[in-house]
Order: C-alpha cells, then sequence, then structure tokens
C-alpha cells in the first residue's frame, strides 16, 4: 500500500516538474508573456510624468491653476453607490459631455474617445459614472462617441483613428481611447497624458487586478495626440474582435515608444458584463505582417463616412459608416 501511495506521489512530482520544466522554457523564449512583476511609476513620480497641456479656451483664463496632490495623495476609492446612480449636478456639464473647473484652472485638457455599437445599457451606467468620477479630478475634458452606423463587423480602432480626427478639431492634446464596458475605481489615476503612452488598466478585476502579460495594450489607453499622429494611429483592418490592440502595442515598439503604466493601486478597473464580440478570424495573419503597413495603414489611409454628428447633455455623439 505504502509503495503504490509513493509511486503515485512520484508520478504527481514529475508531472509538476516537466510543467514546470515547459513554462521555464516558455519564459526563457517569451517573457513578455508574463507579468507578475513588470515596471510601474511610483505614486512619488506619478505627478512629475503628467503633461501640462490645454486647449487655448482653458490657456487663456485668468484663474490659479488646478492642484493635484491631494487628488494622488488619497486616490480614493470612487466605485461607490451614489456614482453610479445618476449624474450629480449636471448643470455643471456643458453640452457635447465637456467640463472644467471653474474655481480654478486645469492642467490637462483631454479627449475621451469611445467606439460604441449596440451597447446602450453600458453606455447609460458608463456616462453617469464617468462624469462623476472626471469631476473630481479637475481636468478639463470631453466624452466623444464614436458610433459604427453600418453592418459591417466591428471596427474598432478605425473608430478611434476617427475620433482622433474629431478630437484635433477641438484641439485636445490628449487623447483616452476607452472601451464602454470598463470603469475606473480609484481617482488617482488621472485621466491626462504622461511622457510614453500609457496603459491605464493593468489592475483589472476580470484578471483578479493582475496584469496577464506585459505586452497588454488595450481597454483604456492614455496618449498624446501628436504620437498618435507620429505612429499612424492605429490599423484600420480588424474587423471584428482580437488583434488591434496587440498591432497597436507593436506599431509603438516599431517606432522605438516605450509604454508606461502606474502602480497597480491607481489602475483598478472593473468591466461590465456584456457578450463576447465574433472574433477576427484574420487577425493573426495581420499581426503577422503588421509591420509591413505601419506607414502605409492607418490615419493616411482612413476612409469613413460621418452621417451625422449631434451634440448630447453628456457627450458628442458621431455617427459614421466604416
Amino acid at each position: 500500500m505504502n509503495i503504490k501511495i509513493y509511486q503515485r506521489n512520484y508520478n504527481v512530482i514529475e508531472l509538476l516538474v516537466r510543467g514546470a520544466g515547459a513554462l521555464l522554457v516558455i519564459y526563457w523564449i517569451m517573457p513578455w508573456r508574463f507579468a507578475s512583476h513588470y515596471e510601474y511609476i511610483q505614486r512619488k513620480d506619478i505627478r512629475h510624468e503628467l503633461i501640462d497641456q490645454v486647449t487655448s479656451n482653458i490657456s487663456m483664463q485668468r484663474l490659479p491653476p488646478c492642484e493635484y496632490n491631494d487628488i494622488l495623495a488619497n486616490n480614493v476609492n470612487t466605485y461607490r453607490t451614489q456614482f453610479r446612480e445618476h449624474v450629480l449636478r449636471g448643470e455643471e456639464i456643458l453640452p457635447g459631455g465637456e467640463y472644467f473647473p471653474e474655481d480654478c484652472s486645469a492642467r490637462f485638457s483631454t479627449a475621451i474617445i469611445v467606439p460604441y455599437r449596440k451597447r446602450e445599457e453600458q453606455l447609460h451606467a458608463f456616462l453617469i459614472y464617468m462624469h462623476n468620477y472626471l469631476r473630481q479630478q479637475r481636468i478639463h475634458y470631453r466624452i466623444f462617441l464614436v458610433e459604427q452606423y453600418d453592418h459591417k463587423p466591428f471596427n474598432r480602432a478605425k473608430l478611434f483613428n476617427i475620433g482622433s480626427n474629431i478630437a484635433a478639431e477641438f484641439e485636445f492634446p490628449c487623447l483616452i481611447l476607452h472601451d464602454v464596458d470598463l470603469l475606473p475605481m480609484n481617482l488617482g489615476q488621472i485621466y491626462a497624458c504622461t511622457q510614453k503612452p500609457r496603459h491605464m488598466c493593468s489592475a483589472l478585476d476580470i484578471f483578479r487586478f493582475t496584469l496577464p502579460y506585459r505586452g497588454l495594450f488595450g481597454g483604456v489607453v492614455a496618449i498624446r495626440t501628436q504620437q498618435y499622429r507620429f505612429i499612424n494611429g492605429m490599423s484600420n483592418l480588424f474587423e471584428g474582435w482580437g488583434g488591434e490592440d496587440d498591432d497597436f502595442f507593436n506599431r509603438l515598439n516599431w517606432h522605438k515608444i516605450d509604454i508606461c503604466r502606474f502602480e497597480p493601486s491607481y489602475s483598478t478597473y472593473t468591466m461590465m458584463k456584456h457578450k463576447p464580440e465574433k472574433r477576427n478570424k484574420d487577425r493573426i495573419a495581420l499581426l503577422k505582417s503588421g509591420y509591413k503597413r505601419f506607414l502605409s495603414d492607418g490615419l493616411n489611409s482612413l476612409i469613413y463616412k460621418e452621417k451625422e454628428r449631434r451634440i448630447h447633455s453628456l457627450f458628442t455623439h458621431i455617427l459614421v459608416e466604416t
């Protein structure tokens, strides 16, 4: 009996050793796939990394500049019921979903670009929460909702490209590319741009608040408008779910632009439940050949038709055919 138990335990140990060996081999071949430890901007350095840049209407204000050290120091948890039920002090929000504080001059102007189609319930929750969240940060922002108004497969990256062009019309120097199903949970994740493009949602609840792999660069991303234009935006070819974020990351690497993240306690997000999108069957092939098109596939090849632009009380709505 003892011999059988010993043999069974030995077999289990042998399997574990083999598995560990296989993982070690994979780690040495593809170390970026593992992100239990990764570099991030620590709390004491966050303010230094944020870039003070605003639109002309904000720069003309004659008010004392807003301060942000208390927001960063406290990093308050904001994912509370009172911020999710209805918009608080809605009269503060300007038409088109724009806001800037009236008692101080914001140091950051940010365009929040949200690609969208048929997610009414999530959109409602997103707009309520984000307006309650963002106004606590004392920044100047405007929410641009770019809706794909056709029956083609959803093209998230192309909608980001369209949104970036429209945000540029309003002189926004900072873009935040934001999925409609993600909500920040801590106030210290300032919605402004850093020196390097920033992956903002590295501590996501569906991944147990850990980063699955270091090359993950989607969900919520902050990037300076000039950087986005420099790399030619994102690819227009990824229709359906998957691949466009990895292509975006590869595009930045190809242009020798590193990314950054805030420390995990500042990067917590929750994902609202939704039905999965249809996978893009061509995503692997497009990723492999992406480097050939970085200079020709993006903002300089963007073709779309703007059907209508509506100024709602909580957002600027752009309806497009892709």
